[in-house]
């Protein structure tokens, strides 16, 4: 939808009245075009709104409001379909709650077109609004906090930035962006806070491209020693090896790549083993290990494993 939309609107209703209709088109030309799109149009709007309430009431604030606009080739007609909800509004709802540092609960309240637009609101929580303020300056809000991140984020994923310092939140936006491709959609979001500010962003084809490359994977090597106590075998190969007496005592599954091998070695549960193993990460390009793997080269003379994360 254009910034020109409301015009259009103006012109489409005085079809009929032939008069009418000629002199509304010679005052919006006069006006000239619009520059703004319906998104900043709405923001002014409800900043004037909160600024004319605050006269009487200095407290006023507005009720938030998050819209999501997929556009794509099967959303021109401004409906959501069923399959679209069950593989985007959950993982949308989850992206914030990440960005925000704590659970969001989102809402739906309408459904409009321009594409297709989702009209939510954050679930209000009846403890957080009996507790009184501490300051006399309203705080933002979990949803308004997460969003202000998310756009952020989202703005820079388009750009092909550099995004390693939201590495916390790369999974659930790749969640999205993988829902995304599933039904050739893009994603417009835009929120407006209770204190008459927006916040917008998008991830388009090009974004998910980049977010795809980020999750792809290269293999870290590196040769160490697991010492201790096997609590485990299985036939396929795999050995567990637990590092210390205490429950908490890190333990290792080292595979076999040849079972016949462990078969060899004879080994038994409760046996104190020295393995050198090869230690693989795969790390992704935001440097998220996304599996590690222990695979036994041979055995090693008795010494104290150094500790690393199972």
């Amino acid at each position: 939808m254009t910034g020109d939309s409301w015009r259009e609107r103006r012109r489409a209703l005085l079809q009929g009245d032939p008069d009418e209709a000629e002199r509304t088109a010679e005052f919006l030309d006069r006006l000239g075009t619009e520059d703004r799109d319906d998104e900043e149009i709405e923001a002014e709007h409800r900043a004037s709104r909160l600024a004319a309430t605050r006269e009487y009431a200095p407290d006023a604030r507005l009720d938030e409001e998050l819209q999501l606009r997929l556009t794509g080739p099967d959303a021109e007609g401004g409906a959501l379909r069923f399959q679209w909800g069950d593989a985007l509004l959950q993982p949308v709802e989850h992206m914030v709650s990440v960005a925000a540092g704590t659970p969001v609960q989102l809402e739906l309240t309408g459904i409009s077109a321009g594409s297709t637009v989702v009209h939510a609101r954050p679930v209000a929580i009846a403890s957080d609004a009996a507790e009184p303020a501490a300051l006399d300056t309203p705080t933002a809000s979990a949803a308004s906090t997460g969003l202000g991140t998310l756009t952020t984020l989202l703005d820079a994923v388009e750009a092909e930035r550099d995004i390693r310092e939201w590495a916390p939140l790369f999974d659930a936006v790749e969640a999205v962006s993988r829902a995304l491709s599933r039904y050739a959609l893009d994603l417009g979001v835009t929120w407006y806070d209770a204190e008459g500010h927006m916040r917008r962003a998008r991830l388009t084809e090009r974004g998910r491209q980049y977010v795809k490359r980020l999750r792809e994977t290269k293999d870290r090597d590196q040769e160490i020693i697991i010492s201790g106590r096997i609590t485990e075998m299985r036939e396929s190969g795999l050995v567990k090896v637990k590092t210390g007496t205490a429950k908490n005592a890190p333990a290792y599954d080292v595979r076999f790549e040849e079972p016949d091998e462990l078969l060899r070695m004879r080994p038994g549960l409760g046996d104190n083993v020295h393995f050198r193993v090869r230690f693989r990460q795969q790390l992704d390009s935001m440097g998220i290990a996304r599996s590690t793997e222990y695979t036994y080269l041979g055995s090693a003379a008795e010494q104290t494993s150094l500790p690393l994360e199972p």
